[in-house]
């Protein structure tokens, strides 16, 4: 009879004591139900443990259409709607003929530069597993280059990618970023203010385009009021932030409709009002007149473009939301179709305006065809609406990668797709959201205020995008340093021409943004700094298992596995024996590193000198994908093995991975660690069994393989694959009967477990309390530094608790408190 025969008769007789003694133990799955051996990769690490190889871009293959539509719905709203009001905010007066074509070629140019050649064509690819905005770009920096201190952790799901055979324009590169102090700091500044811009947009945006959506409706009632106004953009920004939970899917397919009719009207018209009224415009294609305009306008010239950068706000956004869909799905939806309809849509009103000046003042009604006035309005302001979506998604998309590199606290997000992960709902965000744009509409009131505000933000963050994407140029996509130097050239010589025109706008209401995104990255920074100094505070906890606990009474150097005594403390924490409480003891690893040991337990043994007969480092790793299939979610190993008399505690350390949808922790969460453990246990056992007899042959039956006898080269899968060939398989060795030693070890602990299991079922969290390092004299940075960790702390304390987000029963909840200086 094999070793995985005579295992399969003991724990039969096992479930035979069980039901004589009338205990109802959970039960444990068939043998050939149990987990599959794991690959081992080539570092010898056992390959279902490792989560960098899940972490993968987003993939929209088969899905390509549909993100493409919804896309359209979410990203080009903003953008999308600029054709309202571009001309009106470049022209303070009827325009001249030559003034008209210097400002459509500028338009012309300014959108296919910014837009179709720097975003679609080269940012787009700056991304970091798929996720864009400047915070992902310097989130991938980070991963060519250590620049920056991550969460211990985190890190092990990291990827890693620094590459050692670089060009040496790239080498000298990334080694002057990781050795300049000063070049880390402003990396982590722009980013974190690229993202504040871009979220104090998503306050004025939603503000300015159901404003002016709702004051559209003078041009049918002109005694309609300005409370009137205001009341309705209210109620509609509401209702828009009411139907965020349903994700970014569902509204994506809804408002696609709207915006894809939106700009198939812009493209229409367009058509309509070049071939009707002058298509000469169309000889502002060359760049020639947009120089001109700047040569013959000077000052006043420079200052419209304040105006004219107007026709691509909504591009960071576009950047941000990639997340959210996929680069090709982005790129198809841009160049195939809302690129061509916005051209054509500003091409024709200039075509209109070139016949009728005066109608620059609202450059999108006015040339209407006739007839369609009021379909118009209708869908005019409907576009206007949906316009708000683009930077609240953009909003959610840039929080969550924020809260990834530790620079805001682990606020709940909820995923709304199965298929497209990163599509994500933050209520917290939400709802802060909602209170900023309504105050904003309140004391705004009319879209010419808000107006003064707007294109500020768009202009800043384009320019820190032009910056780090030369790094990610030349780091990551190792291009020749001409190469970069030119295209930073063109491209920063247009940021920074815009950005200047802009900036005029500050005192005029531009600086209201621009204090938001103050506060916001002070928070951003503050939050930061608190935890690199709580890591540091616990460092200090990072300790292996034997550095804690040794088994034996001895004087020698401490032991994990020793034969004699029970276990105790070892000398650092005063060599106290550990007394023995009944039950099972699942302790919640925060960090999940294998090396260390949980810092509640360290603590636990700590005060009370004692811990459970079976003791279980319990980690939650969270993976960026929907769902694991259960097979997959557990991983056990033993931190510490047991002693070989058999006295004492079993150690275990369970790793429970999971998709954003699963639920894990629940009631019967003890219940599940209890059968991995069991499985666990056989499976050890009947692996040490074919350790010892993989080199002896076996006899087969004939015709139940090709030859009269083969070798077990590898371990099964299964312990009934072995079982399958029958009891007429013999070992020829008299080795390959398992020993009873082998037999009474596994059947000692499966044992064990089954009356820990039984006695009580206890979850022992930690509770962190930290305090400020006290500062003497008077000494400036000592008090900064205590009030920034103050209003940390506060915040901590403010975002959340672990025991309310576990879903399992407070009776059998313990919380260990332990305090940290920082």
């Amino acid at each position: 009879m094999s070793p995985f025969h005579v295992f399969r008769n003991f724990i039969s007789l096992g479930k035979t004591q069980d039901a004589a003694t009338g205990s109802q133990p959970p039960k444990l799955p068939g043998l050939g139900e149990l987990p599959e051996f794991p690959e081992k990769g080539d570092d010898g690490e056992a390959r279902v443990d490792s989560d960098v190889d899940i972490r993968k871009k987003q993939s929209a293959v088969g899905d390509l259409v549909r993100l493409a539509y919804q896309s359209i719905g979410v990203i080009y709203g903003d953008i999308g709607t600029s054709p309202l009001y571009v001309y009106s905010s470049t022209f303070s007066s009827s325009p001249s003929r030559d003034d008209l074509l210097g400002a459509l070629s500028l338009i012309i140019w300014s959108v296919t530069l910014m837009v179709s050649v720097k975003y679609v064509l080269i940012v787009l690819y700056a991304d970091d597993e798929g996720e864009g905005g400047t915070f992902a770009i310097y989130s991938l920096l980070s991963r060519y280059a250590h620049i920056v201190r991550r969460d211990p952790r985190e890190e092990r799901s990291i990827k890693m990618e620094r590459e050692s055979n670089l060009p040496a324009m790239s080498k000298h590169t990334r080694s002057f970023l990781e050795r300049s102090w000063v070049m880390k700091t402003f990396l982590k500044i722009i980013g974190v203010v690229g993202v504040s811009l871009v979220m104090s947009d998503g306050v004025l945006t939603p503000a300015q385009s159901v404003l002016g959506a709702i004051q559209g409706l003078r041009l049918v009632n002109e005694s309609i009021t300005t409370a009137t106004i205001v009341g309705t953009s209210c109620a509609i920004l509401i209702l828009l932030f009411l139907i965020q939970p349903f994700g970014t899917s569902k509204i994506g397919s809804c408002f696609a409709p709207i915006v894809i009719l939106w700009l198939s009207l812009n493209l229409s018209f367009g058509i309509y009002n070049l071939v009707w009224y002058d298509h000469s415009v169309l000889k502002a294609f060359s760049p020639a007149f947009a120089g001109q305009y700047l040569v013959r306008n000077k000052t006043d010239g420079w200052r419209s473009l304040g105006g004219i950068l107007l026709a691509f706000t909504g591009v960071e956004a576009l950047f941000a939301d990639l997340g959210a869909f996929s680069r090709t799905a982005i790129q198809l939806s841009w160049l195939c179709f809302a690129f061509p309809c916005l051209l054509m849509a500003y091409i024709g009103q200039a075509a209109y305006i070139s016949v009728h000046p005066e109608a620059y003042s609202n450059p999108f009604f006015n040339a209407v065809p006739p007839g369609t006035f009021y379909p118009s309005l209708v869908i005019a302001i409907l576009a206007a609406i949906v316009a708000s979506q683009t930077m609240i998604t953009a909003t959610f998309q840039l929080l969550s990668q924020i809260i990834k590199l530790s620079y805001f606290p682990q606020i709940k997000v909820v995923h709304t797709s199965k298929i497209f992960q990163n599509q994500i709902y933050i209520p917290w965000a939400n709802w802060l959201l909602m209170i900023g744009t309504i105050v904003v509409t309140v004391a705004y009131n009319n879209t010419t205020r808000l107006g003064e505000a707007y294109g500020v933000c768009v202009i800043l963050v384009t320019f820190i995008t032009t910056i780090m994407i030369v790094l990610v140029a030349i780091i990551i996509w190792h291009m020749a340093l001409p190469v970069v130097i030119l295209a930073f050239l063109i491209f920063g010589a247009l940021d920074g021409v815009y950005l200047s025109s802009a900036l005029t706008k500050v005192p005029n209401g531009a600086w209201f943004t621009l204090l938001l995104a103050g506060v916001l990255s002070s928070i951003f920074v503050l939050w930061r700094f608190g935890k690199e100094n709580q890591w540091q505070a616990e460092a200090s906890d990072l300790i292996a298992p034997s550095s804690i606990i040794f088994s034996g009474a001895d004087d020698g150097p401490p032991k994990a596995n020793a034969t004699a005594g029970g276990l105790h403390l070892t000398a650092m924490f005063g060599r106290t024996p550990i007394s023995a409480i009944t039950g099972f003891g699942i302790f919640f690893d925060k960090s999940g590193i294998k090396q260390t040991t949980p810092t509640v337990f360290v603590h636990f043994l700590q005060k009370f000198q004692a811990a459970p007969r079976v003791v279980v480092f319990f980690n939650l790793r969270p993976l960026p994908v929907p769902t694991l299939p259960f097979e997959e979610r557990f991983t056990v190993t033993r931190p510490l093995q047991p002693s070989a008399n058999g006295a004492g505690h079993l150690f275990f350390r369970i790793t429970l991975r999971h998709g954003y949808t699963d639920e894990v922790v629940s009631a019967d969460l003890g219940f599940q660690i209890y059968e991995q453990l069991r499985s666990f246990v056989i499976r050890e056992g009947a692996t040490a069994q074919y350790q010892r007899q993989k080199h002896i042959k076996w006899a087969i039956p004939d015709g139940q393989a090709n030859s009269g006898e083969t070798e077990l080269a590898m371990p099964p899968k299964h312990l009934d694959e072995i079982a399958e060939v029958g009891d007429e398989a013999q070992p020829e060795a008299s080795g390959g009967t398992p020993t009873v030693a082998q037999q009474e070890v596994t059947r000692r602990e499966l044992s064990s477990l089954e009356c820990a299991y039984q006695d009580q079922v206890v979850y022992v969290v930690g509770k962190e309390q930290m305090r400020i390092r006290e500062v003497t004299g008077c000494k400036p940075r000592g008090w900064c530094r205590r009030i920034a960790l103050a209003a940390f702390l506060w915040l901590r304390s403010n975002t959340g608790s672990k025991i309310a987000n576990l879903n399992v029963d407070v009776d059998k909840l313990v919380e260990v408190g332990f305090v940290k200086i920082i």
